[in-house]
């Protein structure tokens, strides 16, 4: 049976999506860019005209029009009686697509692959042929990369075992088995606002009740907002990004660590730290894992930000406990890691530190890069410079990002529009610009959004800036 989103809920969904052109077309396009980022699933159903008129405050021969367009531009399916359905032409979820055509795919925080990456890979393969006599079924994680991993947190300050480790085929994946594992029906889920979309989507995927608080640009964590969700709701997880958060930058202070951990503990909270962009440092320098404050925290790592994307291989450290109950779940999920990507990831782990210092230096090139691009031909857009991770998340002032990313894909450019990163249509204003690709990549992205961008222009309604942050 397909979803059916009400209007009141599509209305909260669509922000501001007014534009200068005709309402029709304008609200047409909106929901094109909740159905291609991910926030309106394909085979939902869209409220009846009438419905969404009255929510909108619009005419309904508006949305009728509206509608029309969807369905003759292929994304909108009707039949007599039944309503109408969003489609995604090709089947394909939009920012995820592979056939997506577009020359310039910045709707992913990535790096280029590591130079030694064909090396790992041809170590493994060497390897390899004493691991054939295994069953290949691998539910924990290959002895060597779980004490390589392990002892990578102890260089940390992190105390850690193999026992306390298990390997799966990258963060999301990691999440998930963490998700279903502590997650009860009916249970609430602390995140930050704004925080990485996917995480979202998991919880969202196990009727998870959510609660956020706000990571700002000039404010960082709001703690104060934090400790009164956690006193009032005793969310049974909060999932944070404390090192170089994604999409801010941002990363905790001691200080905040401790203070987050104490608030937690008092309330039986258990914390899901996302550490896949923790060793991504340009020039902040090494801070102390979540962990060293919350005993029982959880941590999720992966090799796919700091050495290719392409190599699916994540962790989760737990208390031995934790990891038990995992472990009775896990087939449910799956069958376990593939081995001759955990023989190649052993590889890179027991080089972390040099490929760490390696994707600082190159990171730092690049991010300098676009920052200044980005002073010289978009000058009016505020761009807060992180020490370390992967993107820029920028304040546009009033250029709706929505309608920013719906004019780029035209010109060959993905974005992810910044509600995409937030609840309820947060963040209609801000922007995440990876800086990981190629300089020649990061010139032509910026060229298009100087062109493009007085071309959308600041939403007529002009909303004060501080309701979106």
């Amino acid at each position: 049976m397909n979803s059916l989103v009400t209007g009141r809920r599509l209305a909260r969904e669509l922000g501001e999506w007014r534009s200068a052109g005709p309402a029709y077309r304008a609200l047409a396009d909106r929901i094109r860019v909740l159905l291609m980022d991910g926030r309106l699933a394909s085979g939902t159903r869209l409220p009846a005209e009438r419905e969404l008129s009255g929510a909108l405050g619009l005419s309904r021969t508006t949305v009728a029009a509206a509608y029309s367009k969807l369905r003759d531009d292929g994304y909108l399916a009707s039949v007599r009686g039944s309503g109408s359905t969003l489609v995604l032409p090709g089947r394909e979820r939009g920012e995820h697509s592979l056939a997506n055509g577009l020359p310039l795919d910045f709707t992913k925080a990535i790096t280029l692959a590591y130079p030694g990456m064909a090396a790992a890979y041809a170590a493994a393969l060497e390897l390899l042929p004493a691991y054939l006599g295994h069953d290949g079924f691998d539910m924990v994680g290959l002895p060597d990369l779980r004490e390589a991993i392990a002892h990578s947190y102890c260089d940390r300050g992190l105390p850690t075992s193999a026992d306390q480790v298990m390997v799966t085929t990258g963060a999301q994946h990691a999440l998930n088995l963490v998700t279903k594992t502590l997650h009860s029906p009916g249970e609430r889920v602390l995140v930050e606002q704004p925080t990485y979309p996917h995480a979202l989507d998991t919880f969202a995927s196990v009727g998870a009740r959510i609660l956020s608080f706000p990571v700002s640009q000039d404010g960082g964590w709001d703690l104060r907002q934090a400790s009164l969700q956690l006193r009032r709701a005793a969310p049974s997880m909060a999932f944070l990004m404390p090192d170089f958060h994604n999409p801010t930058g941002k990363s905790m202070t001691i200080p905040e660590r401790e203070y987050l951990a104490a608030a937690a503990a008092r309330e039986g909270t258990v914390l899901v730290a996302d550490e896949t962009t923790a060793l991504l440092d340009i020039d902040r320098g090494v801070l102390p894992p979540l962990g060293c404050f919350s005993p029982g925290a959880i941590t999720l790592g992966s090799l796919g930000k700091i050495a290719w994307g392409g190599l699916r291989i994540g962790w989760i450290r737990a208390p031995r406990e934790v990891l038990t109950r995992i472990l009775r779940d896990r087939p449910a999920q799956d069958l376990g890691t593939p081995l001759l990507e955990q023989l190649a990831a052993a590889q890179l782990v027991h080089e972390l530190p040099v490929l760490a210092d390696s994707r600082g230096k190159d990171l730092k090139m690049r991010r300098d890069v676009l920052t200044g691009l980005l002073a010289e031909q978009l000058p009016d857009w505020k761009v807060d410079v992180p020490d370390g991770g992967l993107s820029l998340w920028i304040n546009t002032g009033t250029v709706s990002t929505s309608a920013l990313a719906l004019a780029a894909r035209a010109e060959g450019l993905g974005l992810v529009p910044g509600p995409r990163f937030g609840l309820d249509g947060a963040f209609e204003r801000f922007l995440r610009l990876p800086f990981g690709h190629d300089v020649e990549q990061l010139r032509d992205a910026v060229a298009i959004l100087a062109r493009i961008s007085s071309r959308v222009g600041a939403d007529p309604l002009r909303m004060p800036l501080q309701a979106v942050i």
